[in-house]
């Protein structure tokens, strides 16, 4: 899968830009010189034949030398001698257009413009989804567990490994610094989506993405995790609809258990 960068290196879009540049001196110059040897072939054909017909034969000629078929017709001597002049001067412009533009598009920075191209077209397309942000085991876990049930999931993370491991698991990834993540959220179309699912370790950032998220779409559902009441109440003020603790859970599960084993044993 295809990974968006909302930090996406300049550098890609100027190398696109100048290949397309180069690219189109190179037809130009292909151009030129099938036009100067279809002209020098009918200058120097000597046979009777209708101007049409010495045209034709000299295009076919002329085309037959650029692209390097070899299926040429009879040549005069004048005409031979022209031809091995074209022949040389087609070898240069061809090593110039190869030189000029392989490798030009293969740089990182030319690869993450393309990728942010394609994500972008999946964007235009993508509603009803699950934003999971971070991508640790915690939003592994919720990540798998939601494809699982048939849901669209794009991931939020801040780290390229992060990014890539997603990416690798089949998940649309946007990947961006966190001093620009409310960028990241912009791009994620929260109007569009099911939920938001808040998954990071840090309570901080959970509240400020909780923050962020409710100030785009005030209606989108967001689960984040709190570590205790106040910051449960925090959350919920900055616009959480529904709130975790980890420890209630695991007491609650414990407290479950502990019964189930003194109702076994009685």
């Amino acid at each position: 899968m295809w990974i968006y960068r909302v930090d996406e290196p300049r550098l890609g879009a100027v190398r696109v830009r100048e290949w397309r540049r180069r690219a189109r001196h190179a037809v130009a110059l292909l151009v030129l010189l099938l036009t100067a040897a279809t002209t020098g072939l009918i200058l120097l054909d000597e046979s009777k034949a209708p101007f049409g017909k010495r045209l034709f034969t000299a295009l076919w000629d002329a085309a037959n030398l650029t692209t390097t078929l070899g299926d040429f017709s009879e040549f005069n001597e004048r005409q031979k001698l022209f031809m091995l002049a074209a022949m040389f001067v087609t070898m240069l412009v061809t090593g110039f257009a190869i030189s000029s533009l392989t490798g030009i598009l293969s740089g990182d920075d030319v690869i993450a413009y393309r990728e942010n191209r394609k994500m972008e077209h999946k964007f235009e397309h993508l509603a009803n989804h699950v934003v999971v942000v971070g991508y640790r085991s915690l939003g592994q876990r919720i990540a798998e567990k939601l494809r699982g049930a048939g849901e669209t999931v794009l991931v939020l993370v801040a780290d390229k490994e992060l990014a890539d491991r997603a990416a690798e698991r089949g998940h649309l990834v946007i990947l961006s610094s966190p001093d620009v993540f409310d960028d990241a959220l912009r791009h994620a179309r929260l109007k569009d989506a099911k939920a938001l699912v808040v998954t990071t370790p840090d309570g901080d950032a959970n509240l400020a993405v909780t923050l962020m998220t409710h100030s785009l779409n005030r209606s989108l559902r967001i689960i984040a995790p709190g570590e205790n009441a106040l910051r449960k109440t925090l959350l919920e003020n900055a616009g959480a609809t529904g709130v975790v603790i980890g420890d209630e859970i695991l007491a609650d599960a414990l407290m479950d258990r502990l019964t189930a084993h003194a109702e076994a044993t009685s």
